[in-house]
This record gives C-alpha cells, structure tokens and sequence, in this order.
C-alpha cells in the first residue's frame, strides 16, 4: 500500500465520523484564538485531517492521490529517505500553511478552519517544479500546463485571501504552495534548472 493511500485512509476515518459529530469536529479544527490562548497546539495538526463534507473530503483527497506518488517517488530517487521526506512535508505543511492564518485570526475566538488544503498544496506545487509541463486539469474540464496552472492559482488565492469574501482559508493554499516549493528547492537545488529548461520545451503551438 502506498503512503498516499495510507494518509487517505486515515485522513477519511478521521474526517468522516465527525461529519456527524460537531462536538468533535469543533475540538479539533484550526481555531488561532483556542491554539494561542489556551495553548491547544494539536489544533493545528488535527485540523488538517478533518473536512467540512464529502465534496471538501473527496476533492482533496483525489487531488493528493494524483500528485503524492509521484512526488514521494522523485524524493526516493534523490535520497534514501524519500519517504520520510514526503510524510515531513505533507504533515509540517499543514502546520505552517496555518501560521499566517494563525497570526492574522488570533484575536477572533469566532475563526475556524478545516481541511488538507495547505499540505495538499504542498504536495502539487512540489510536483509542478518536477513536471511544469505537464497538464493540471479544474474539474476535468479546463486543463493547462502545470506551471501556468500554478501561477494563476497563487495569484487567484493571494487575491481572495486579501478579500476574504468567503470561507475558503485561500492564505493556507497559498503558503502551503510556497512551501512546498521551499522544501522541494531545499531537498533538489537542481530543480530550479531542471524547472526552466523544461520551460523551454513550452510552445503554444
């Protein structure tokens, strides 16, 4: 069983039970006041296993399940920890895409936040800097390279943080794209040069 699927699964038997259980689903999701005042520290790694409902559940997780195999196989080919390396970012990226939501919210005890957004974000724009090139699809429907996907995606949730017209954590998709591309520079300096002259090969024609 791959550790993409293993995270799914356990992501699913977390998320799952508390659509039916408020009580829970309040006690573990990202809450900044709770996390900064009463020192509830577990919110901002429980808060990324739980989702508002099926859609929220479903979308993430096909979404990792697309891009976490081959991103834990380019790390196995780069060291010998690989998957070590996939699970650290996967789990710390839930973490510090919260911490700007944690700073700008921490005076609202009403802010909650729930989902694997931020890691699942990670996880994609690690894969973009591997395979700028190939195709990221919305909803099946619209499909572009990945890195021009990519870039109206950072510009989209850079945008809507700064509104917050809604309640879509868009500063968790952000920085959680950020750092997965931090973390992956980290771990392959040479994706910076692999990533460009990959670029080279884009035509629009």
């Amino acid at each position: 069983m791959s550790t993409t699927l293993i995270i799914i699964i356990v992501t699913c038997i977390i998320s799952i039970p508390a659509f039916n259980n408020r009580s829970r689903m309040y006690a573990w999701m990202f809450n900044p006041y709770q996390v900064v005042y009463r020192k509830q520290y577990y919110r901002m790694i429980t808060s990324g296993f739980l989702h508002a409902d099926y859609v929220h559940l479903i979308f993430n997780m096909i979404t990792l399940y697309f891009f976490g195999d081959a991103v834990e196989y380019y790390f196995n080919e780069l060291t010998n920890y690989g998957t070590l390396l996939y699970v650290g970012l996967y789990l710390s990226a839930i973490v510090i895409s919260d911490i700007p939501s944690l700073i700008k919210h921490k005076e609202n005890p009403n802010y909650n936040a729930l989902g694997a957004s931020g890691a699942v974000s990670a996880v994609v724009f690690s894969s973009i800097l591997f395979n700028p090139m190939t195709d990221l699809c919305l909803y099946g429907l619209l499909c572009l390279p990945g890195f021009i996907f990519g870039a109206i995606y950072l510009i989209y949730s850079y945008y809507q943080g700064k509104r917050q017209g809604d309640n879509v954590n868009h500063d968790a998709h952000l920085f959680g794209a950020i750092y997965g591309i931090i973390i992956t520079v980290a771990i392959w300096p040479g994706v910076i040069m692999h990533f460009i002259e990959q670029l080279g090969t884009f035509s629009l024609f």
